[in-house]
């Protein structure tokens, strides 16, 4: 018994390291994730482990059972992970050593509350591990940069080795059957002749002719179903959604069983908005499609749609893990960001104008303008 219990108690030890921190066995360091070929790698003699992929499927989870959540239900991100709110933005950043959070990355707040131990969370399902280099969005992020005329060279930072930084975005997906009742009217075109006086080339009245469209409507009511797979909704508010719906498309068929070892070397957000308040949006996603399917069976040359009635059932989703560099600044009191897609390389975000730089471009445009009309003037 006492070597079976020494063999349970190392066992959860190499659990709870693995888990921690993931040691390089040559030379001590810790292990980070390379975005390159997928493996933890030591920066410092450069030795590699590859990650061992989970065979278990990515488990959909039954939304009726998690909308009154239970301890059971909740979970960490990982073993000894430490957690920084934000007071600038509201965000809450979670960490693992060696990683350190001294500076918020999505407003620029620098983070000067304590760390401390996360309350638990719907545990992700899956993530969408870093393919690019931080080096390469920064590169990404140049040319972005150099195509933004009349930009403040504060804009430049992001551009700079730390400038932006590796953050794992919480995202839910939801599945959902619908069943849609509706009413509306189909509007069928034909056309009537009418009659009209103009006045000629000749000055002469004369009578005229022309077709005019018309529509007549017909009421209609029927029923539309549709399947509805991983509908993406953002669990986060630190960022834009107009920035974060242009780094779509997300390749989600890549998604890997969520292991701890791929958030070694970057931060992860806690979600802020809600598994309800996600299936809220979600449903707004659906409604839209929903009626696009609607205008298609009512069919004719016009619709209207008066009324939907729609029952959602077999509702699943799953919290996912997807990654973005981001970077932020203030600027005469405004917030910018830039994000990068850490899947494609893709750059969205905000800009602010130099002001100076467009007075001098307007001076020198002038000036060159007048040199021109000077010397045409001469004799």
């Amino acid at each position: 018994p006492e070597k079976v219990s020494t063999e349970i108690a190392q066992v959860e030890h190499s659990k709870i390291e693995k888990v921690r921190r993931y040691r390089c066995p040559g030379c001590g360091a810790d292990l980070l994730f390379a975005p390159t070929d997928g493996a933890l790698t030591c920066n410092f003699c450069q030795h590699k482990e590859l990650i061992t992929e989970s065979k278990e499927a990515i488990v959909e989870c039954d939304y009726e059972r998690y909308l009154k959540l239970r301890p059971e239900q909740l979970t960490e991100l990982a073993a000894d992970t430490l957690e920084v709110d934000c007071k600038g933005c509201g965000a809450k950043v979670t960490f693992t050593p060696p990683v350190t959070a001294s500076q918020c990355s999505f407003c620029g707040t620098a983070l000067v509350a304590q760390a401390k131990s996360p309350d638990p969370i719907v545990a992700p399902a899956a993530v969408l591990p870093f393919r690019v280099e931080k080096a390469a969005a920064t590169d990404a992020i140049k040319k972005w940069i150099a195509s933004r005329w009349f930009a403040p060279d504060a804009l430049k930072r992001f551009a700079v080795p730390g400038g932006i930084s590796g953050v794992y975005i919480p995202f839910w997906t939801y599945d959902s059957y619908t069943i849609s009742h509706y009413t509306g009217q189909r509007g069928q075109y034909y056309y009537e002749t009418e009659y009209y006086t103009e006045t000629d080339s000749n000055g002469n009245q004369v009578q005229a002719s022309r077709q005019v469209r018309r529509t007549a409507w017909y009421p209609v009511a029927g029923t539309v179903t549709r399947w509805f797979d991983d509908v993406l909704i953002a669990g986060t508010k630190s960022l834009p959604a107009r920035a974060l719906a242009e780094l779509e498309p997300w390749d989600l068929p890549e998604l890997k069983p969520y292991d701890p070892a791929f958030l070694a070397g970057y931060k992860a957000e806690r979600y802020q908005v809600t598994l309800p308040e996600g299936f809220e949006r979600a449903q707004g996603v659906m409604s839209g499609i929903i009626a696009n399917d609607i205008h298609r069976q009512i069919g004719g040359d016009e619709q209207q749609i008066f009324s939907v009635q729609t029952q959602h059932s077999a509702i699943t989703f799953k919290h996912i893990l997807l990654p973005v560099y981001v970077g932020a600044y203030h600027l005469q009191n405004k917030l910018y960001q830039v994000v990068v897609n850490a899947r494609t390389g893709e750059v969205q975000g905000e800009r602010p104008y130099s002001w100076i730089k467009i007075t001098l471009f307007a001076i020198l445009v002038i000036s060159i303008l007048y040199f021109l009309w000077w010397a045409i003037q001469r004799p």
